[in-house]
């Protein structure tokens, strides 16, 4: 068996977010940053499908522990949707296996826009990454497998028409929760209207707190050469973590938490800071990240008065 190489001692720690270009998978783009990483790991925070571009943050070193925190976030969406065919992909990549004269007017689909808002259930694609009794269900799609998706519930925060540029064609934004498919919202738009629809223009402009003015082009990042710990690029391990509240924790504090050791909030200012965290004294609150005044320590839980370590961050 090769041995695992390690990393290098300037290999990187942090988030870059990639502006990735439509025509490559996301594994090919962390692929690439990989290579350029200095052996460092290398995650991403949620998959893109080929055809689309936009937002693809990858997580680097430390931050690799973070990219659930990433995943979990919001996400948004503009994409276009071609009215008069389904495709077996639910998207423009796919092969034609039905077609409709009709097209819808604004007003019909302004109308059918609020059903497909709120929590609701979708059916993923067939062509998705989701496992079916061990094996890709896009696999089995590409198998002519006989298999069946269950439904499951998504949440989408928002789902606005922004413009129909001709008969044919319409573009729409949406804010949706984790694991809501937009191949699987045209389609579904579609058939609520009568007209079917695939996917054929798809990017993503937010993933969590990463946002588009932070993306670079992945021509430029290769450019670099070398990704290390002084890459311009490169954002914060705690990037992921904006959208949660902070705890400040002492030296002390620190090196117990190090140790996977729970830290108790009982001395005297403790209220303050549990106050501050918006958490009751007496019961579970949400997870929130642990800092010092030289940065990062990692990610808790409060608990029956005490911060309990869920993640660990050395680097």
């Amino acid at each position: 068996m090769a041995r695992k190489r390690k990393p290098a001692p300037d290999a990187p720690n942090g988030w870059l977010v990639v502006d990735k270009p439509s025509g490559m998978t996301s594994t090919a783009v962390s692929n690439i940053i990989k290579r350029m990483a200095l052996g460092a790991k290398c995650g991403h925070g949620g998959t893109l499908d080929p055809l689309a571009t936009g937002l693809l943050p990858i997580a680097l070193g430390a931050a690799t522990k973070t990219v659930p925190y990433a995943m979990d976030g919001r996400k948004a969406y503009r994409f276009t949707v071609r009215w008069g065919e389904a495709r077996d992909t639910d998207d423009s990549d796919g092969s034609i296996v039905a077609t409709s004269d009709k097209r819808p007017t604004e007003a019909e689909i302004l109308a059918a826009l609020p059903a497909l808002r709120g929590m609701i259930q979708q059916t993923p694609p067939r062509y998705s990454a989701i496992k079916v009794d061990g094996a890709r269900a896009y696999d089995l799609a590409r198998d002519d497998a006989d298999f069946e998706l269950k439904p499951r519930t998504i949440e989408i925060a928002r789902f606005d028409l922004v413009e129909m540029p001709d008969a044919d064609t319409a573009i729409f934004d949406v804010e949706s929760g984790k694991g809501a498919y937009m191949r699987g919202l045209a389609r579904d738009l579609g058939q609520a209207l009568g007209c079917l629809g695939h996917i054929a223009a798809l990017r993503r402009t937010r993933v969590g707190p990463f946002r588009l003015d932070q993306g670079h082009e992945l021509e430029y990042l290769k450019s670099l050469g070398r990704i290390d710990n002084a890459c311009p690029a490169l954002l914060p391990v705690k990037t992921a973590l904006d959208d949660i509240p902070a705890l400040a924790i002492s030296d002390s504090e620190a090196a117990d938490f190090r140790n996977g050791r729970a830290v108790r909030l009982l001395r005297k200012g403790d209220l303050e800071r549990i106050e501050a965290l918006g958490l009751d004294d007496q019961g579970e609150g949400v997870e929130f990240r642990v800092e010092t005044r030289t940065g990062l320590v990692g990610i808790a839980r409060f608990e029956a008065g005490e911060i309990k370590p869920q993640r660990v961050l050395n680097f």
